[in-house]
């Protein structure tokens, strides 16, 4: 009987190949320098055969060009330490992890959890640890690099696996990225891409789109992606993590006096910010308005990430001289040091990472394959709802390519817009659907710069982590998560439900 009940299940014997399948893929560093070379020798290749590509709203087939050429090397050679220095998450997470470290190490973000949610039911946190997660688009970028190991410290202080909430926090936010029940900079993003695509459709003039456009959709993919992560966080991920033992053999205590009222001080210093400078925003004829007195887009939404350091700063600074473990002003300084050591890894792997991603793009290997798709999926002439489920397909696997979701949509909406639009489909309609392709593979992809960061915390609870495991084990969540998405599509879709105010399925 017990060797019946210990018997892997089907499940677990799919799981475990994804992880021995992960685990042959190479150390990251690595793994870019093979990825750099089969780059040099395809765009050659491909070049030799004088490929162009056709832009939408561009005057001029666009080459695909060699890197092994005279004019590759000379671009690749005067523009390596640009290409590094100028990596552009490489800025945003370093300031990031700068003041997340220090709040870290002041011991704010440990009381904090350990305050709200120490006593929490332990099956309640990985659906909470979801639905945040899935609501993180309004953060932008930094959600990914913030929410992960606060989730890591929710279940440590909860006695659960610290990995699972590490893992599964990145796993709903980049899954779920496109869904939340706030609108975000992501809306106006796209929104913008939309509207300027739609001026090549013939019904361009009888059109109007807006911000808000997708927000049933990707409201209801808010509320109901998080009950999917949080199942999928308690049942199949850490389950298969192991019973968690701390290495240094800590323990979440009880918070001291001192320690509380820190942690109270810091919360109200971060409420008093949060009204000044959302405030600020919403008052008429603010600097932090665009133009026209405009919400979004805004100085504001451009700003978040220096808004974002200034908070983790101010709350660790508070909590420390509270607490106590700030007790002169080298301790700011020394405790960012210390977090920068932490980095060095990270920093390493980019030094190769950014060479074969700037690469890629000059190339434009992946405006050739981002658009070689779509003219596919046009001359197909598929039509009703499988037409749709291609172009998500196709999103989704582009994605893996071209991590950028504006970028993405860039380079589709200007043929998927008009070739549906011509069809009757609502442009809204249109965006909603690409919205899934925009998410669903982001947490697998091995050009995500934040998949890196993810596997350099990891490795702070489970020194051993290599990356193919970690993609294996973000991999559980791709499937179930596509599957929803295209769920709530349909039941858009089949029951011609608006996807936003003002914007329907069909013209």
């Amino acid at each position: 009987m017990e060797t019946a009940r210990t018997r892997p299940t089907r499940l677990d014997r799919v799981f475990a190949g994804i992880e021995r399948l992960g685990s042959r893929i190479p150390e990251p560093f690595f793994l870019f320098v093979y990825l750099l070379t089969a780059l040099a020798v395809i765009s050659t290749v491909v070049a030799a055969f004088g490929v162009t590509v056709e832009v939408p709203g561009k005057p001029e087939p666009i080459p695909v060009r060699a890197v092994l050429s005279t004019e590759g090397l000379v671009w690749f050679l005067t523009k390596f330490v640009d290409n590094f220095i100028g990596f552009p998450p490489l800025g945003t997470v370093l300031a990031m992890m700068l003041v997340v470290g220090f709040a870290e190490r002041t011991g704010f973000l440990t009381a904090a959890v350990t305050l709200l949610f120490g006593r929490a039911p332990r099956w309640l946190l990985p659906y909470v640890v979801a639905f945040v997660a899935c609501q993180a688009h309004v953060m932008s970028d930094p959600s990914l690099i913030v929410i992960p190991p606060l989730a890591a410290l929710m279940f440590k202080a909860a006695g659960r696996h610290p990995v699972a909430g590490l893992i599964g926090a990145f796993a709903c936010g980049a899954t779920g990225y496109a869904g939340g029940i706030l609108v975000g900079s992501l809306d106006g993003l796209l929104e913008g891409i939309t509207r300027k695509a739609l001026q090549i459709a013939p019904l361009a003039t009888e059109v109007h789109t807006h911000i808000a456009m997708n927000y049933f959709f990707a409201a209801t993919a808010g509320l109901l992606l998080p009950l999917v992560g949080g199942f999928l966080i308690d049942r199949v991920l850490e389950p298969r993590l192991g019973p968690w033992t701390d290495p240094d053999g800590e323990q979440v205590a009880e918070l001291t006096a001192r320690q509380r009222k820190g942690v109270w001080r810091a919360f109200a210093v971060l409420a008093g910010y949060a009204v000044l400078s959302f405030g600020t925003w919403l008052l008429p004829g603010s600097f932090l308005r665009g133009p026209g007195g405009a919400l979004v887009p805004s100085p504001f939404l451009e700003s978040i990430v220096p808004l974002i350091i200034i908070a983790f700063l101010l709350a660790g600074l508070v909590y420390g001289l509270t607490a106590g473990t700030v007790a002169e002003r080298a301790d700011v300084p020394r405790m960012m040091t210390e977090t920068v050591k932490d980095m060095a890894g990270y920093i390493v792997f980019i030094f190769v990472a950014a060479q074969f991603i700037a690469l890629f793009t000059w190339s434009n290997l992946g405006t050739l394959i981002a658009v070689g798709a779509a003219d596919g999926l046009r001359a197909a002439n598929l039509t009703g709802f499988p037409a749709i489920i291609v172009m998500v397909l196709l999103a989704t696997v582009a994605n893996l390519f071209v991590t950028s979701g504006s970028a993405l949509w860039s380079l589709l909406a200007p043929v998927m817009i008009p070739a549906f639009t011509i069809l009757g489909y609502d442009p809204a309609f249109i965006q909603a659907a690409y919205r899934i392709g925009d998410s669903t593979t982001q947490a697998v992809s091995p050009l995500n710069a934040y998949v890196y960061i993810l596997l350099s915390v990891n490795r702070k609870y489970q020194p051993e982590t290599q990356l193919g495991t970690l993609l294996a084990r973000l991999s559980f969540f791709v499937l179930p998560f596509f599957a929803v998405w295209l769920l709530i599509l349909a039941v858009f879709y089949f029951f011609d439900l608006p996807v936003g105010p003002g914007a329907g399925i069909r013209l």
